[in-house]
């Protein structure tokens, strides 16, 4: 009854996209100085969510289903931004990198607090809380 319950799965997802997102800045800046490197970031997860459970899209759950077609995974892969690069064609801005892991660490404490009361409403409902 508990088992499958969509605001974990949310919950879930919002903290691995966080945490995905968080190594691609961390290597963006570990890379600003690197000649040639491009800046990577993935998509937001808003956007990325939405597209995933709108349902319109059908899902393998089990081998040989759909053709044999496993289960869509999270499309979290990165891309190379467009923007001006330095001479050395470097567009890393070191700035803009602290600004959007502060927007990550943001997201993963909204995760977090949406597990945690999701928890506790889950509690009070059996008469625990």
């Amino acid at each position: 009854m508990f088992s499958d319950l969509n605001v974990f799965k949310m919950a879930y997802a919002m903290a691995t996209h966080a945490g995905t997102r968080q190594a691609v800045i961390a290597q963006n800046m570990a890379n600003a100085d690197t000649p040639g490197y491009r800046e990577r970031d993935i998509a937001p997860f808003a956007e990325t969510f939405a597209r995933e459970s709108a349902g319109t899209a059908m899902q393998a759950r089990r081998a040989g289903h759909l053709n044999g077609t496993a289960a869509s995974t999270t499309s979290w892969t990165p891309f190379e931004t467009d923007g001006p690069g330095d001479p050395n064609r470097n567009n890393v801005s070191v700035e803009e990198q602290m600004l959007k892991a502060v927007e990550v660490k943001r997201q993963h404490d909204r995760a977090l607090a949406i597990y945690k009361s999701s928890m506790n409403i889950l509690r009070v409902g059996l008469g625990r809380g």
